[in-house]
């Protein structure tokens, strides 16, 4: 049975469910804050977000489990290898998975993204360069895309 704290986000607020020593769940929530079910590592999680939200932080060392089908898994472990500041197409990421033409199965598996921001679904943009469905809403996908692109310009890496 996983516990969870909620915790006040720029985008309502931040819910982190865990088991153990892992994170299970991390998304944007309307819940409200709560505090019961803070530790130390649910802290140290959220301090992380910050630190991305804040251009601080390009990548996230806490540990998680990513829980989903044999496909979902595979997505996510795409997911995580797009690079800081850039975006994929959904094809690119079928394709990277060996599933070129499951392109609406990519959309669907980065619907069901447990782990918001680290598994970051938001670099996953339509064949076009347009930003399609994302499951905490465009705005919060807008943001973060124009976040990253921020920040690596005045890093001089764009």
């Amino acid at each position: 049975m996983s516990s969870y704290a909620v915790y006040p986000f720029p985008f309502d607020q931040l819910k982190i469910a865990y088991q153990g020593d892992a994170v299970t769940c991390l998304v944007r929530t309307s819940e409200p804050v709560c505090s019961e079910g803070r530790t130390a590592l649910t802290d140290m999680v959220f301090r992380q977000v910050m630190e991305y939200l804040n251009g601080q932080r390009w990548a996230f060392d806490f540990p998680y489990i990513l829980q989903g089908t044999e496909f979902q898994r595979k997505v996510w472990r795409a997911l995580c290898a797009i690079p800081y500041g850039q975006t994929r197409t959904y094809g690119e990421i079928a394709a990277a998975v060996g599933s070129p033409k499951a392109y609406r199965a990519v959309g669907m598996a980065n619907h069901q993204n447990p782990i918001l921001i680290a598994v970051p679904c938001h670099r996953v943009i339509g064949a076009n360069g347009k930003l399609l469905g994302y499951g905490s809403g465009l705005d919060m996908k807008e943001s973060l895309l124009r976040l990253e692109k921020k920040v690596m310009q005045e890093a001089g890496h764009c």
